[in-house]
């Protein structure tokens, strides 16, 4: 099914302000709250968010088979396990709605764009998906060679199985977040010290991870496998993902199961979900993989996305600081990779799990996608505009993670990806 939506020469109707993350070309999907309390799933043009209950009710979706219900819920699940054949032809549809030069049954008719559309100020986003499950790759070779640097010999930095195998594990899908949600300073046991008695207490060393996370449809049934060719057709979208990390209980707590209390506090996500359709016009090559991988994770050129991504630290009633600016191209292990791993041994995939990408480093010191990382574990601090220094992420500052593609036709991006670190309560 052709990708007209993508025709980079199209024009909306709607007011899209020079350099929005979101034209025509995009239409992600989302779940937001309307002026009148109702939940509802919705897409965005430009600063308009658009109610697709509502424009499933008077009737726009017409010649498309779905469920009377299928946008007046609360997560996009259902949506989602209709695949991809129905995406295309929903996403396609809202663009010919919504395209200069189209049918102009909406554009003419008062009373249904004022049930249909709304100010971004007359909403409130919600989580997109229920995450059932969510993992957690390991997957840019310049983080887990930064990491192995930091902690073990910089001359064996990567573990043998890691040029092998997309290293993951399996995260708490509990306290996935939408953006703008503020967070709470964790409190944990850190490392002992001379007297071998752990410490315990507010986290020091709260931190940012850069990441992005992919979404999928129901894959595979317990026992089946997804093959990496086929693994796309099981892929909804992208969004932006902070994993945030308390560094200190993480250091204390890993050995020898890996993450946990240091993780699991919380995970911020953007709330529009952006559809691999949309980023279909940015593929790239991704970095050589060496030693080959073997016969079941073999993918084809083009395997990765062109996406700028942006890390920002903002002081209370304070400037953006940009501290980090890396790609999603960057990612030794694609996409298709992880998902063929994630179910060679037979593990089934459902719709609206989440597959976090782990932190996004690049190859110069200011792509790196952590504090950790950006700071050398806190040896050579930033300093922001206001004269402060950062080693790791302070009592009320807040973090904004950005991304999008862009070139010299459209840009498709992601909004932001924001969070606010509160002080812990007391113990």
């Amino acid at each position: 099914m052709p990708l007209k939506a993508n025709d980079p020469s199209h024009k909306s109707w709607l007011e899209v302000p020079e350099n929005s993350d979101f034209p025509i070309q995009n239409i992600p999907f989302g779940v937001f709250l309307t002026r009148d309390d109702v939940i509802t799933i919705g897409t965005r043009i430009g600063d308009t968010a658009i109610d697709l209950g509502a424009l499933h009710q008077l009737g726009y979706f017409k010649g498309i088979e779905l469920t009377d219900d299928i946008f007046l819920q609360d997560t996009l699940n259902d949506f989602i396990a209709d695949g991809r054949k129905t995406w295309r032809l929903v996403r396609n549809r809202i663009s010919e709605i919504f395209r200069e030069g189209s049918s102009t049954e909406l554009r003419d008719n008062k009373k249904h764009r004022e049930q249909i559309l709304f100010d971004l100020d007359e909403i409130e986003m919600q989580l997109p998906v229920d995450v059932g499950d969510y993992t957690d790759f390991y997957a840019s070779k310049e983080h887990a060679t930064n990491v192995g640097s930091l902690f073990r010999d910089p001359e064996n930095a990567l573990l043998p199985n890691w040029l092998r195998i997309p290293i993951g594990y399996h995260g708490r899908s509990s306290s996935i977040i939408p953006s703008g949600t503020p967070i709470k300073r964790p409190i944990g046991q850190q490392k002992p010290g001379d007297d071998g008695v752990p410490g315990f207490g507010p986290s020091k060393l709260v931190d940012f991870e850069l990441e992005m996370a992919f979404i999928t449809t129901a894959a595979n049934d317990l026992g089946k496998r997804i093959s990496v060719k086929d693994a796309e057709e099981y892929i909804f979208g992208l969004v932006l993902f902070n994993d945030w990390s308390a560094r200190d209980i993480q250091a204390w707590e890993y050995v020898p199961l890996g993450p946990f209390l240091g993780k699991s506090f919380a995970s911020t996500i953007s709330p529009w979900i952006v559809t691999l359709d949309a980023l279909e016009g940015f593929r790239t090559e991704g970095p050589e993989q060496d030693p080959e991988p073997l016969p079941y994770l073999k993918q084809g050129p083009k395997k990765n996305f062109d996406i700028h991504l942006q890390a920002v630290i903002q002081p209370e009633n304070g400037e953006e600081n940009i501290v980090a600016n890396s790609n999603f191209k960057y990612m030794y292990w694609s996409m298709s990779q992880q998902l063929a791993h994630h179910t060679v041994n037979g593990c089934n995939v459902r719709s609206g799990d989440m597959m976090g990408s782990g932190t996004i480093s690049g190859p110069t010191k200011d792509s790196f996608g952590s504090m950790l990382e950006l700071t050398w574990k806190g040896q050579n601090p930033l300093k922001l505009k206001d004269g402060t220094e950062r080693k790791f992420i302070n009592d009320n500052d807040t973090v904004i993670l950005r991304g999008f593609c862009q070139n010299d036709k459209v840009r498709i991006g992601f909004g932001d990806c924001s969070g606010k670190i509160l002080p812990a309560d007391p113990f």
